[in-house]
């Protein structure tokens, strides 16, 4: 399992109400139903990974998260959680509102542009980066929106979002050693968890 959803599971309560967004093949929802008790809901666009998640007993609706979350109701949800998808989406704060109204928080992962790997591939190729966490060329990534974890705060001061807790995670033995003294240049990605 990736390292962001074992922190993940940490911050979720026991026998919760989880919504996952951009859930994929289930892999965290089937792990918190499993470990933490939780009933849970995916929403995927993905006819495959939809499948997958029917396959792992994961209850899923298939939507497109940039058309908004207007078929929940205010507090339907304990916690809301958005893992690797911020970046793909085309009005990113605004599914972050409606995260923050359908769920009491909210725990959102994305890839940190600002690490250093990504400043050294532009400074020195004067290319975009492709890399195991943003395989993608620049003309047919699925990723529109690149940010850092300095832009993602800002944003959340902005729309007075609280961050209950941030964590940093770094899968290379240079970001393991640096991530919390310089997190915004070593760390890959980002684990917030937000309430209003």
């Amino acid at each position: 399992m990736r390292i962001d959803l074992n922190v993940i599971q940490e911050w979720i309560t026991p026998a919760s109400r989880v919504l996952d967004l951009g859930c994929g093949d289930g892999e965290l929802l089937e792990q918190l139903q499993q470990n933490k008790n939780v009933v849970g809901y995916g929403l995927e666009i993905d006819s495959e990974q939809i499948e997958r998640c029917v396959q792992r007993g994961v209850n899923v609706v298939e939507q497109n998260l940039d058309a908004g979350l207007t078929n929940f109701a205010d507090a339907s949800f304990d916690t809301v959680v958005m893992t690797q998808a911020l970046q793909t989406l085309r009005h990113p704060h605004l599914v972050v509102g409606e995260m923050l109204r359908v769920g009491r928080d909210c725990i959102i992962t994305f890839p940190n542009f600002g690490q250093w790997k990504a400043r050294w591939h532009l400074a020195f190729s004067g290319r975009m980066p492709v890399s195991d966490l943003l395989p993608f060329e620049w003309y047919d990534t699925p990723n529109i929106h690149f940010c850092t974890f300095r832009d993602f705060e800002v944003l959340c001061r902005q729309n007075d979002w609280t961050i209950l807790h941030r964590q940093v995670v770094s899968e290379s033995k240079l970001g393991v050693a640096f991530k919390d003294f310089l997190p915004n240049l070593f760390g890959e990605t980002a684990i917030y968890h937000l309430t209003r």
